[in-house]
């Protein structure tokens, strides 16, 4: 029957439309041949027919369909929101400004041009190196899942699970590749785990910046400036312990409240004068000397 040109166009057609709405089945080409609108083109031909599951899925095969899990294509998490759109604009444009700034290199490592600067005190760094930062995770039990293999070759036993992990975090650059001088490096190998290193934090990360940060100047000599930049990883997303933040803020005024349990006070705010703005009451204050205002309050002032 699929010999026939019009009915496989016409059955591929229907397997087509259903795909769109969600996964196709055996059953789906069963129930498709089984319709009037293909039975009636198999009258034409001089034939009825129904089929079975095993020949709907004999059937799959010879319409080139395969089953398998599904491909991933591109994400959609508001990439075209208009506030989206306008940052990455404004992010494209300061990254022209800094190419001004940089040596580039083609995939071979050859230069493909350098910064002509303007006359500039000799104090100015004006020649910029991009420095990228990344975290790759590694665990025992990693192997390859596909592989020549010979016929005669049986199945070996494996470890079951990951098995326990080594997380590496390092810095790059187009100049140096790793960022390392002759006495130090900026990788940091952590051992991650409830038993072992613990968590990989921000806290940790802003120590192996700092340290990178002292590399960056031994191998430059002070004559260029780092840019560096981090993923949208949670850990890089950390603010400082007396940062403003609404989250958790409570409505009334509080006696001991502060952001992080036992942390600093909040910094103050800036009225839309200009002129500082504390989250807290003064010392002196008759009632609530010291407490923290309240949202309420806050909003008032302003």
């Amino acid at each position: 029957i699929l010999e026939d040109e019009d009915i496989q166009e016409k059955i591929q057609l229907k397997l087509m439309e259903r795909s769109k709405k969600g996964y196709i089945r055996a059953e789906d080409i069963v129930e498709i041949v089984q319709s009037s609108e293909i039975q009636d083109l198999l009258a034409s031909k001089g034939t009825r027919t129904t089929i079975s599951i095993w020949t709907a899925r004999r059937w799959l095969k010879r319409l080139d369909w395969r089953y398998g899990k599904t491909k991933n294509g591109m994400y959609i998490d508001g990439h075209e929101r208009e506030d989206v759109v306008e940052y990455r604009k404004g992010f494209l444009e300061r990254w022209k400004e800094y190419e001004k700034r940089m040596i580039i290199y083609d995939n071979h490592g050859n230069i493909i041009s350098t910064p002509n600067g303007p006359a500039i005190p000799l104090q100015v760094r004006f020649k910029l190196i991009l420095v990228t930062h990344d975290e790759s995770t590694f665990y025992a039990n990693d192997r390859r899942k596909t592989k020549w293999s010979h016929s005669s070759e049986k199945a070996a036993p494996e470890r079951k699970g990951e098995g326990a992990s080594i997380m590496i975090s390092d810095f790059l650059t187009p100049e140096w590749g790793r960022l390392r001088d002759d006495s130090d490096e900026a990788q940091v190998i952590f051992k991650a785990g409830k038993n072992r290193d613990g968590y990989f934090s921000a806290d940790d990360l802003l120590n192996q910046v700092k340290d990178a940060i002292d590399i960056f100047e031994s191998r430059s000599n002070g004559t260029a400036t780092g840019l560096f930049m981090f993923d949208n990883a949670p850990s890089h997303q950390k603010r400082a312990p007396d940062a403003r933040s609404a989250r958790k803020m409570p409505k009334g005024p509080s006696a001991n409240w502060t952001h992080h349990k036992n942390g600093p006070e909040m910094r103050p705010g800036r009225l839309p004068d200009g002129s500082t703005q504390s989250f807290y009451f003064p010392a002196d204050h008759p009632t609530m000397p010291g407490w923290f205002k309240g949202m309420e309050t806050i909003i008032k002032e302003r």
